[in-house]
């Protein structure tokens, strides 16, 4: 039916595609399961459908990644998103048999994720941030400082805060205790320096530079975006835009400076990305110019794959 000529052609094109088929099939497979943490006012998946890492997990497991999502307080005390995140992994450890564990945190659950691999080590093979404000974010110190204790405001705004992260975690399928006044007092400036100087691993050995790559067995990893407007179709677009305004001429994601995400070795800081955009949101409108957010993470975890992690 066919010609020997095409016969052969076609044999030379499929040894050729074998080498490329082998690579994909395995390419994020990390010695170690992966564990994405979500921020503030994150979840995992909204009524099972829409998920706050928007086709990554997907990503990752179509490589042959083994990835856990988990869903702890929407808003709450770094340590307190810790110790839930500690209490996730113990479980997945012990149902599975898994020895430790890769953590991707963005945002707030990038601290988050630091506090497991400090109080438990063991547990943890690498920490890797995405968008987080290590340093603190300038959103929320003017927040802060915009309501003072004492302030008729304060009230209104903390109840709006927690009455909306209960919602997401009944949407998400979850009851856990939300405080907003906790996540507000973490994410400002004088918190995160307080929640570093007791969890100081990996930190930048200056305000923008590099911390260590491992510290007690575990390796540190960083990247962010310094983008804001970044899709006509998102309509989070213009809330960044304005909260970026607390930034002045420092390069930022909309609520995150560029410098405040380094921690451990920085991998890049200035993707064309908005602080939604690090996941993927909304919805994949992320810049047409900029790197995929979903194939980012896919080499990060062809990276860890290479790293024995």
């Amino acid at each position: 039916m066919f010609s020997p000529l095409f016969r052969r052609l076609a044999a030379v094109l499929l040894l050729c595609a074998l080498p490329l088929y082998a690579q994909a099939a395995g390419y994020t497979q990390t010695k170690h399961p992966i564990v994405l943490v979500h921020g503030l006012l994150g979840f995992d998946s909204l009524l099972g459908v829409y998920d706050y890492w928007y086709g990554m997990p997907q990503e990752l497991r179509s490589g042959g990644a083994k990835v856990y999502v988990v869903n702890i307080s929407s808003s709450h005390y770094t340590e307190v998103r810790g110790e839930q995140l500690i209490d996730e992994l113990d479980t997945l450890k012990a149902l599975y048999g898994h020895s430790k564990f890769n953590l991707v945190g963005h945002s707030h659950g990038g601290p988050t994720a630091r506090y497991a691999a400090s109080v438990r080590p063991d547990l943890v093979a690498s920490v890797s941030t995405i968008g987080s404000p290590h340093a603190g974010s300038k959103v929320a110190d003017g927040l802060d400082s915009s309501l003072p204790p004492g302030s008729p405001l304060r009230p209104l705004v903390v109840g709006f805060v927690d009455a909306l992260s209960v919602f997401l975690e009944w949407l998400s399928g979850d009851d856990d205790p939300q405080y907003a006044l906790g996540a507000l007092a973490s994410l400002t400036t004088q918190g995160a320096n307080a929640f570093n100087a007791r969890h100081p691993h990996g930190k930048p050995s200056s305000s923008c530079g590099q911390g260590a790559a491992v510290v007690n067995g575990v390796r540190y990893y960083s990247w962010s975006g310094t983008s804001v407007l970044t899709h006509l179709l998102d309509p989070s677009d213009a809330l960044l835009g304005a909260s970026s305004l607390f930034y002045g001429f420092e390069a930022n994601d909309g609520l995150v400076g560029r410098c405040s995400s380094h921690w451990g070795v920085v991998l890049r800081d200035n993707y064309g990305w908005n602080h939604l955009d690090e996941v993927n949101q909304m919805f994949g409108f992320t810049s047409w110019f900029a790197s995929s957010p979903k194939s980012v993470l896919r080499a990060h975890a062809n990276r860890m794959k290479n790293a024995g992690l």
